[in-house]
């Protein structure tokens, strides 16, 4: 069995390269869900839809979010009556909101709903939020003049990250408990993967869960991570602006200090092989390849190296 931590677009492109090369019923998959937001009285699963649309081949391939062929009558409607309309939803995207929130509201714990709507697109791993409990990221940041703290959507989205941030916490992670099955999916995994995802907001979310950091450290050995960063920049989204922000150094050699605790393996892109010495000098093993995904394939030679890593033998 193959255990994936993961968050957001990144993550999801990775998974349709493992799909390709492991059996999906071997595959569970940990989500981050400290980006969950309650907006218009839904609650919104951004990373979980990200990577259930993307297995399902219904992402829109130019926002990496959301479903393709969308429209957007419902959201007009609540620009016209004056209503919160900075975070798109989709007419189509809002029927898993929909389901989603009544099945809450009916008391099913986020990990069933999950179960239910990857069943309906017949993806075939499992797909856990890290917590069935409430879990929530908020950032501070500069505003313009003066420090505030808000929720990750209103920085991310509204703000379209593009405000300094002095400090990031987990809402309730000291209170959460694992989902039902994710203790057992990181005990029993023969390797675990650290997704290319935002090593401070896609995972740190998901090692604030104690129990979880506490699992991934115990297997160490057969942890590998795929660095976010090529050549010091993102491929998308902020991270390299937010590890910079926060004092870490935005390039591989940062992400191997995160991560040097957790995983014994960092895979790099070809553009950054002259780090390589400086990922192994953090003390973790570091593998050239190429990892900007440009398509599925990619995403599966990619996903056979990081797994050969660790000792794991896929098939051609």
């Amino acid at each position: 069995m193959i255990c994936v931590l993961a968050g957001g677009v990144g993550a999801a492109r990775l998974l349709t390269g493992l799909v390709r090369i492991v059996a999906p019923g071997d595959i569970t998959v940990i989500v981050n869900v400290g980006d969950d937001i309650v907006i218009h009285g839904l609650h919104i699963s951004p990373d979980l839809d990200t990577i259930t649309y993307t297995l399902a081949d219904q992402v829109d391939p130019e926002r990496g979010w959301g479903l393709r062929d969308e429209t957007w009558r419902a959201m007009d409607m609540v620009a016209r009556y004056g209503g919160i309309d900075w975070f798109n939803l989709g007419d189509r995207d809002l029927g898993t909101h929909l389901y989603r929130t009544q099945r809450l509201t009916e008391g099913a714990p986020l990990s069933v709903v999950t179960a239910e709507i990857a069943r309906a697109w017949d993806l075939g791993l499992t797909l856990l939020p890290v917590t069935d409990d409430p879990l929530r990221t908020r950032v501070t940041v500069v505003d313009p003049d003066a420090e505030r703290e808000v929720g990750f959507q209103e920085w991310f989205v509204q703000r379209r990250h593009a405000v300094p941030v002095t400090a990031i916490r987990v809402v309730g992670a000291a209170e959460a408990s694992p989902a039902p099955g994710v203790l057992d999916a990181l005990a029993e995994a023969e390797a675990v993967l650290i997704a290319p995802s935002n090593p401070l907001v896609s995972i740190g979310p998901l090692l604030a869960v104690t129990e979880v950091a506490d699992a991934v450290r115990a297997g160490r050995d057969r942890t590998v991570a795929v660095s976010p960063l090529v050549a010091g920049a993102a491929l998308k989204g902020p991270a390299d602006r937010l590890m910079a922000d926060l004092g870490h150094d935005p390039s591989v050699t940062g992400v191997a200090r995160l991560y040097r605790e957790l995983a014994a393996t960092l895979v790099i892109d070809e553009a950054d092989a002259t780090l390589a010495g400086t990922v192994e000098a953090e003390g973790m093993a570091a593998v050239v390849t190429r990892t900007v995904m440009t398509d599925p394939y990619v995403a599966a030679e990619l996903s056979r190296t990081a797994l050969a890593s660790v000792g794991i033998e896929t098939a051609s």
